[in-house]
């Protein structure tokens, strides 16, 4: 584990990338499991190893709105936030590729937090991070139409997996921006038409 912990994680001390393969927990999940859930108190983080995982704010319906994701390299500053205040998730993170990661309990992470000044700024870093991007969110939410949206939408699928072939239909695409499926297939085929991407039967292709 410590050589993958050095590549993932550059910027950890060889002391704390010790502390994490003698005490944190390694653990493996399948596509389309649920690894947090709205509402359950938070006792561990996570690193991610491989993979992919996807952070989701639930309304109150049940409705879903994508939030981020987390690759390997990174962590879920959502969580952190939560476990350091013994707090209730707020949002929920779904697999969507096979992941392997590392939980890492409660009594560890504050203690690495006074002990390791690589593990303080690593959190640090990550809050900030992640406070960037839900301020971009908040931005297209706020600011933009909802054919910017999409656009914007489909752009942070593209970065996150570095591909151009999007394995999204039109369902989960409007489930995660909270608009219906008939104001996405129209979008979508607008953006076709103008050569900004070609639909297929189970994927989005993007052509710029």
């Amino acid at each position: 584990m410590n050589q993958t912990l050095k590549k993932l994680f550059p910027s950890f001390s060889n002391a704390l990338i010790e502390d994490i393969s003698s005490n944190a927990i390694e653990k493996k999940f399948v596509t389309g499991d649920v690894i947090i859930r709205t509402g359950q108190y938070i006792i561990n983080t996570v690193l991610i190893l491989s993979g992919s995982v996807k952070i989701y704010r639930e309304d109150e319906d049940g409705g879903e709105f994508f939030m981020y994701y987390l690759k390997p390299g990174q962590a879920c500053a959502i969580s952190m936030i939560c476990a350091t205040k013994s707090e209730k998730s707020q949002i929920m993170a779904k697999v969507v590729e096979d992941v392997e990661l590392i939980m890492v309990p409660l009594p560890l992470m504050d203690k690495w937090m006074m002990q390791h000044r690589s593990w303080y700024e690593f959190v640090i870093d990550t809050y900030r991070s992640r406070f960037e991007e839900v301020l971009e969110v908040i931005d297209s939410i706020a600011f933009r139409a909802m054919d910017e949206r999409l656009e914007f939408y489909l752009k942070r699928h593209k970065d996150a997996c570095d591909c151009n072939d999007l394995k999204l239909s039109h369902q989960e695409i409007a489930t995660e921006l909270n608009t219906s499926r008939e104001v996405i297939s129209r979008l979508l085929k607008k953006l076709e038409q103008r050569g900004t991407l070609k639909l297929h039967r189970n994927h989005i292709e993007l052509l710029k």
